[in-house]
Order: C-alpha cells, then structure tokens, then sequence
C-alpha cells in the first residue's frame, strides 16, 4: 500500500491496516528471532574452537618457560621480569587446588546422584530415644556442586590467560620491548584500562547475587525437589524433563498442567488490561491536563501524582481493607440501601474486574508524569497544520499525537507488560489469589498470576521443581515476547527518526 492511498483510509481502517501489518511481520520477527540465537551458537562454538587452536599453538611454538606455564601458572611471567603477575597466576592455581582437594570435590563428586546416604533414625545412646542421624545434604550438594562448576570455569578462564600472557611476555621480548611490571599495569588499570576496573566489581556482584542463584534455580527444576524429597531429612535427585511433563501434561483434568495453562491465559489477559487501561487512561489525563484552556495545571498533575507518594504496599492494603465484605464500601453502600458487593470473594469476573481497576488507581499516576512530558514535547507545528487541512481534534489524537506516544514509548510499553506479567504485589496484597472456589485448579485461585503461584508453590505447598520450572518458563516468553515485539517497532527499526 502506498502512502496516498494509507492516509485515504479511515481510522479504523489505519488501525486495521497496522494490526494485520504487525502480525504479517511476526512469523518473519520469529524467524530471525531464532536465526539470531543460532548465530549466537555458532559464533561461540567458533570462538572456542579458534580458542582451543589458540592454546595448541601456544604449547607448540613458545619455549620452554612458556610450555611449563602450563603446569605452573605464572612461571613465563616469573622468568620475564613480571614477577607480581606471576605471583598472582600461581596463587590462583595454588588457591583453586587446595579448594577442590579440601572442599569443591567432595561436593563434585556427589552431584550426578545428588546424595545416596538417606538420613536414619538411630537410638541415642545416653537416653534411648530415636534420634536422626543425617546423611547426605542435597541442597548443599547441588548448591556447592554449582559453585564449584562456576569457579572451575573462572579457573579455565585464568590458565588460558597464564598461557597467553606467557606467550605475549615471550614475543615482546623476542621483538626487543620491555615488559610491563605489577605496577605499571595496575597504573594502566587506572588509566586507559580503566573501563575494565570499573566493570570488573559490577560483573563480580553480578556473578555472585544473580548468576550463581539463577543456575541453581534452573537446576533445581529438572530435579524432584518437592516436601516429599525435602532435605536434610530427605534426599532428591535429578529427574531430567519429567517436571516440564507434568506442566504441559495433556489431559490433566485437575493438576499443574490444568493450573498453569489458566492461569498462562488470565496472566495474559491481565498483562494486557493492566498496561493499556493505565496507558490510555494515563495518557487522556495528561492530554487533558495539557490543554491551553485548562488552567491550574500543576495543581491538577499534583492531585493525581499525589498516590505516588504513598507506598504501592499501603494503598494496596487500604484497598484491600475498604473493599471487604464487611469494609467501608460495603457498610456505605448498606446505608444506602444497595446490596453488598463481595469484590474479592464473590465471582471470578467480578474480582478480576476489581483488581484491574485498582491497578489503574496506582499505576496511572506514573503515566501521567511520563507522557505530560512526551506531550509537551511534540512540535505544534504539526497541530497547526493540521488544523489548517480542517482535522478534527480525533484525527488530530490518532494521527499525531498517538503515533508519536507510541514512537517513543514502545519501550516503555514492553518494559510495563513484562512488569504486569510479574506484578506480584497487586494481585498477593489484594486478593491473595482468591476466590479459591475451582477445585481443579492446583494450589491457586482464580485471580492468581503465574508469579502468585509460583511463591505459593513454593512457600505453601514446597513444590520447588514445578516453581523453577514455571518460572523459566515465564522467563522465556517474557524475553521472547519483548525481543519480538520491541525489533517490529519503529523505536528499533528506525531509532533516529519520527514518521
């Protein structure tokens, strides 16, 4: 379609256009979704690969100084002249040694089977009575297991840069250069290596609080780590995919499989109302409150940022409160001679109803304090000509302004639905899940949220697995969703210009 005959069309005609347009583009969008992870592979097969040539050629062709920097680290730096790099090299070795003899292998060795010493009842010998007495740990041995896998890696990744570094100090002198001394790299770490001392203590925080966690909890969801296999008192072991069997079984009338594939769909639904019921709503106020002949500006902004300054927690709780049973509105409403509404204990649609609308009560307010900006910002040039070719202040909203907002807050959006899908607190503060009146959904109720059961799967019923599992799965549609959507926009496709 040509863009004469696009701005012929009308606005539902626009917006039927864009709708099939977008979901023309999506089956290719996956494509090279999919395309871009194989690349992603392939380049770091490669990598090694080149990597592993890499390390032969060293040994090869290096001397004897650097062909023993294969069996003591740092002993090619020694002999150069770089004796604190080499020190350095040699204490890691040493370090890395004396860990897996003493502490890493015990807990290496044990984690194929994850534990096979049960833990027992035996007498106590003073006072008779059965006492337990603990085997083996799974918990320890998987946690420790991991942690000793992930600093077997950061070892690997040192004694090829011992190798390296032996090599590179060999050839600089063979060319006739002076090598760098303990000191003068550390200088140069401060100066033009500086961007790597700085992202050297994020990237070791990051390792540490969010690596090392999430590796364990993906291990955990192909292992049957529930209340009956719960450690110290019990062992659990590795069950491969069984646990992702059990949430897409088919034909499972009233269990996970049941569970997660409704709440999968009322997580999406309210995914979808929470973000664009604050979005417009957010967005109109704004327009609203931006218009010429609207006076008192910014005591209308203050009223409606004022929630803002509550904390989310404490409105969702004062809510909860008001819209009980027996809570404010409902004593209101008796006054006023009009039957009580059980907000969140009476239907599954009138629940769902109520939770979206009071997340538009907390969430709108940041809306408005995004866009109010956006709209100011919009050249009004482009109103004035507008309203010069006779538009409408609707063709006006769905040819400038709108466009525009979506231009530049796609980003946003995506980052907001994500956020929905995970938005633990509205839904846990207001209803706790409730009602809980389908008896075929698994330790769930009918406003739940995959995130919801998740903590309740784990705190309440200690299904650990089926939780890790649910929640990589919840990761990977998030990214794959986000990843998708945000490369179809016109933020990514043309970043520098608006249209």
């Amino acid at each position: 379609m040509t863009f004469i005959e696009y701005k012929a069309l009308s606005p539902a005609e626009k917006a039927k256009y864009k709708i099939s347009e977008f979901f023309s583009r999506v089956p290719g969008a996956i494509g090279a979704f999919f395309r871009a992870i194989g690349k992603f592979f392939k380049n770091l097969i490669t990598g090694f690969i080149t990597g592993l040539k890499g390390f032969g050629s060293r040994f090869a062709n290096g001397d004897m100084a650097t062909k023993v920097s294969y069996v003591i680290m740092g002993f090619g730096n020694f002999t150069r002249g770089q004796v604190g790099k080499g020190l350095l090299f040699l204490a890691s070795e040493i370090f890395y040694f004396i860990y897996m003899t003493t502490f890493g292998s015990q807990y290496l060795k044990k984690f194929g089977t994850l534990g096979d010493v049960e833990t027992i009842q035996v007498p106590d010998p003073v006072t008779g009575r059965m006492v337990p007495q603990y085997g083996d740990n799974s918990m320890l041995i998987l946690l420790y297991g991991v942690l000793s896998i992930l600093i077997t890696v950061v070892f690997i990744a040192l004694y090829v840069a011992n190798t390296k570094s032996a090599y590179e100090c060999e050839q600089s002198i063979k060319a006739g250069k002076k090598n760098l001394t303990l000191k003068e790299e550390i200088q140069d770490l401060f100066d033009s290596k500086f961007h790597v001392t700085m992202l050297s203590i994020p990237v070791l925080l990051i390792s540490v609080f969010t690596i090392l966690p999430l590796v364990f909890m993906i291990c955990i969801a192909f292992t049957n780590y529930n209340k009956q296999h719960n450690p110290p008192g019990n062992l659990f072991t590795w069950v491969g995919l069984d646990t992702f069997r059990e949430v897409f079984k088919m034909g499972d009338g009233a269990g996970k499989a049941y569970t997660f594939a409704e709440l999968a769909k009322w997580t999406i639904v309210w995914a979808i109302f929470a973000t664009f019921s604050n979005y417009i709503v957010g967005m109109i106020l704004a327009l609203m409150i931006n218009k010429k002949s609207i006076k008192l500006k910014t005591l209308w902004r203050t009223l409606f940022v004022i929630t803002i300054a509550v904390p989310q927690f404490v409105s969702l709780l004062l809510m909860n409160q008001m819209l009980q049973d027996d809570g404010v509105v409902n004593v209101i409403l008796g006054y006023l001679h009009i039957p009580a509404i059980s907000f969140f204990n009476g239907t599954k649609l009138t629940a769902r109803i109520t939770v979206i609308i009071i997340n538009m009560w907390v969430g709108v307010p940041y809306t408005i304090l995004q866009t109010s900006g956006i709209l100011m910002n919009i050249p009004e040039d482009l109103y004035e000509s507008a309203r010069i070719d006779g538009a409408t202040p609707v063709v006006q909203f769905f040819e400038i302004t709108l466009p525009y907002m979506l231009f530049v807050t796609t980003p946003y959006l995506i980052q907001s639905f994500v956020g929905n899908i995970n938005n633990f607190n509205v839904i846990y503060l207001l209803t706790k899940g409730g009602p809980n009146k389908d008896s075929k959904l698994y330790q769930a109720g009918e406003t739940d949220i995959l995130v919801t059961w998740l903590f309740k799967l784990t705190l309440d019923n200690n299904d650990y697995n089926t939780a890790a599992a649910v929640g990589i799965l919840v990761f990977i549609v998030c990214a794959t969703l986000s990843l998708i959507t945000f490369n179809l926009s016109k933020s990514s496709r043309n970043e520098e210009e608006f249209s």
